[in-house]
């Protein structure tokens, strides 16, 4: 049963469970993400896991350097300290489950980064690095090749 549908830009993020539901041992959501979406910048976490689910189409996460492709059926697992992010570069839309162990990721996170992404035209990055650090996300920007 959803709890809560959350637009942030292109992606939809939809609440299954988050802490107050698990004593804090697990959040999960479900998140789509279209064919070729703006997709958050690499980071890592510094205190939960999380774990993906392949629901539907493709992502390619990538993970320390690794490019995974993860097909419906098929899960990743993101050790906290790991640096990743992820894309849909197939022509269909993907789905997938996150679980995030412990439940220190919740809705708020995704109301905050939403409001920053849907206000209109180019999204304002510092704001968006505070909100990612405030809820233990750690931005790593790439670096430039020369």
């Amino acid at each position: 049963m959803k709890k809560e549908t959350i637009r942030a830009g292109q992606i939809t993020i939809d609440f299954l469970l988050e802490a107050a539901d698990t004593n804090g041992s697990s959040a999960i959501f479900e998140f789509l993400i279209p064919a070729g979406a703006r997709v958050p910048i690499p980071h890592y976490h510094e205190n939960f896991d999380e774990t993906i689910y392949g629901l539907s189409g493709v992502l390619t996460f990538t993970v320390n350097g690794k490019a995974i492709d993860i097909h419906a059926g098929e899960t990743c697992f993101i050790p906290r300290g790991a640096v990743h992010g992820f894309d849909n570069l197939k022509q269909v839309d993907a789905k997938a489950l996150s679980i995030i162990t412990p439940a220190l990721l919740g809705p708020i996170f995704f109301r905050e980064v939403a409001e920053i992404v849907n206000a209109g035209g180019p999204p304002d990055l510092k704001k968006l690095g505070s909100v990612m650090t405030k809820h233990g996300l750690v931005p790593v920007v790439p670096e430039k090749v020369n």
